[in-house]
């Protein structure tokens, strides 16, 4: 099988691999002897890496005015490369020997953790390769260009791009950095636990995005060790809910992932050092569905002014989920891990939260096709301050008379409230209409 990558001048190289190989081990994820990790290497990494990661705020949020709780935000998506990848990638690389600092590095991700690496090596002078699938976003392979990587775009998942990184280590002899297991880089992502202590008092639990348990893993033990009363409470996509599974398997579990909002957190199995490290610490896990994600996106941009990718949002999600309900009074902090969200993903994102929020509505409705007919229907409907996005008429499958037609509108109201008036008017002056996926409950 044939792959093809850009060097640092953007020329296409071609690098041929056995297909029948065995695929080499990554020596620092053994299944058979995971390494937990300790709260004094999280310390060491915390030392090592203060001069090149930034100690990101950690502010009360607006937020905390509709949901009945003192939320705090970690904004660790204010790193250079915007997201909190960067705390573990320095330190992975801070570790490495002379040796195989000469040589490089390889990592497979689908972009925060590139980034991280890509950013921290050209910093450090390492030479970097990534191993992207072909579902990254556009704007994060193009980062990691510009910090002088070679980039391998390969695999329909991060399966299949692991796969091929491990291959690539085996035949280069580069030192694979697993971005969610690798020892050095969950200690290294524990040091957004210890700054949060020091930023928040009082803290009552703290919610932390969960993919491949990287980030869970760190700061659980970073957080248990200075205050077990803090509840570690973990959340995940309902498309990749990789760890749910690995809690119900008594282990990690290959898992299928579907696309999600949260594309940082699509990894297919939880990492061994990460189970082994988090299992015990966990105090509650939580799953999160798409439509809450795509609210909490827009609650960010429009409440706290912050763009945050779907991972980050996860946390908000479960809150207007009212799944954690459990903590209204308390003090809550919310892990922003990242903003590398795709510019074209972040319209349709917004669109889908405030459809969820009952800000964007669709409906159909059947009205006279004679002349006037659609002209009243627009003037019932900006009447109560309603704006049309769009309409589209039908006329061949209309199952009444031939002098009707069937409308289908999507329109934009002010909140939930002016979508239950419309919703009222229109009953009251049509016979047939009827509203596509209207919410049931007014949102936080």
């Amino acid at each position: 099988m044939e792959y093809s990558y850009s060097n640092p001048d953007h020329k296409l190289t071609t690098i041929t691999l056995n297909e029948t190989e065995d695929l080499p081990d990554d020596p620092f994820c053994d299944p058979e002897k995971p390494v937990k990790v300790t709260f004094e290497e999280i310390t060491s990494a915390a030392y090592k890496i203060r001069s090149g990661v930034k100690n990101t705020p950690c502010e009360k949020s607006h937020i905390s005015q509709i949901t009945a709780m003192d939320i705090f935000l970690k904004k660790d998506f204010l790193q250079h490369t915007g997201s909190f990848k960067e705390r573990g990638a320095r330190y992975a690389m801070l570790m490495l020997n002379e040796a195989e600092r000469k040589r490089g590095v390889i990592a497979a991700s689908l972009g925060n953790h590139a980034q991280a690496v890509c950013y921290h090596g050209y910093q450090l002078g390492i030479p970097v390769t990534v191993v992207m699938p072909i579902i990254a976003p556009i704007m994060k392979i193009q980062k990691c260009r510009e910090y002088h990587a070679n980039v391998v775009i390969e695999g329909k998942d991060m399966a299949e791009a692991k796969k091929v990184a491990y291959r690539l280590s085996k035949e280069k002899d580069l030192t694979y950095i697993n971005g969610y297991d690798h020892p050095h880089i969950i200690a290294g992502q524990g040091t957004l636990g210890l700054e949060i202590l020091e930023q928040v008092e009082d803290i009552d639990a703290i919610v932390v995005p969960t993919g491949g348990g990287g980030l869970l893993a760190g700061v659980s033990v970073a957080v248990k060790m200075l205050n077990p009363n803090i509840k570690i409470i973990g959340v995940e996509s309902e498309r990749c809910a990789s760890y749910s599974k690995a809690i119900a398997h008594g282990g990690p579990l290959f898992t299928p992932i579907e696309g999600t909002l949260a594309d940082g957190l699509a990894v297919p199995e939880v990492g061994y050092n990460a189970w082994e490290t988090s299992k015990d610490l966990l105090d509650k896990l939580v799953i999160v569905k798409e439509e809450y994600i795509a609210l909490a996106i827009l609650r960010f941009v429009e409440n706290e002014k912050c763009v945050v990718e779907g991972a980050g949002a996860c946390g908000l999600a479960a809150i207007l989920a009212g799944q954690l309900d459990e903590f209204k009074g308390k003090r809550v902090v919310l892990i922003l891990s990242g903003g590398n969200i795709d510019t074209t993903i972040l319209g349709r994102c917004l669109e889908r939260g405030l459809a969820a929020d009952g800000r964007l509505i669709k409906f159909r409705v059947t009205v006279s096709d004679r002349p006037g007919g659609i002209c009243e229907l627009c003037k019932i409907i900006s009447s109560i301050g309603v704006s049309i996005k769009d309409i589209l008429h039908e006329r061949a499958w209309v199952t009444s008379d031939v002098f009707s037609v069937e409308v289908v509108v999507v329109c934009e109201t002010r909140d939930y409230t002016h979508s239950m008036e419309l919703r009222d008017l229109l009953q009251s002056k049509y016979k047939k209409f009827d509203f596509e996926n209207f919410p049931s409950v007014v949102l936080p």
